[in-house]
């Protein structure tokens, strides 16, 4: 505990030796949720820019056929037996 709390750079408050843990994780829990809560905004801006990407990709594949409709060709035995007759 206490190499950690001088790696941080902590310094006890007026009147105490040392850093207590109540003072240091005080500090510590405050920093975790407020990282935590900008972690969950920050992930749900991204995960909304990602769907707004992917509804993109939709629509410019929903505007170009997936597959060409080409004229029928008259190739068959049919067309063949019309044309002689």
């Amino acid at each position: 505990f206490l190499e950690t709390t001088a790696y941080f750079c902590m310094k006890p408050k007026m009147g105490e030796k040392e850093v207590s843990p109540h003072s240091f994780f005080s500090i510590w829990h405050e920093f975790s949720s407020d990282f935590k809560d900008f972690w969950k905004k920050e992930n749900k801006l991204i995960l909304q820019e990602r769907v707004k990407e992917a509804e993109e990709v939709c629509r410019q594949k929903k505007g170009k056929s997936l597959y060409n409709i080409r004229p029928k060709h008259d190739s068959g035995i049919v067309s063949k037996n019309c044309s002689n007759a």
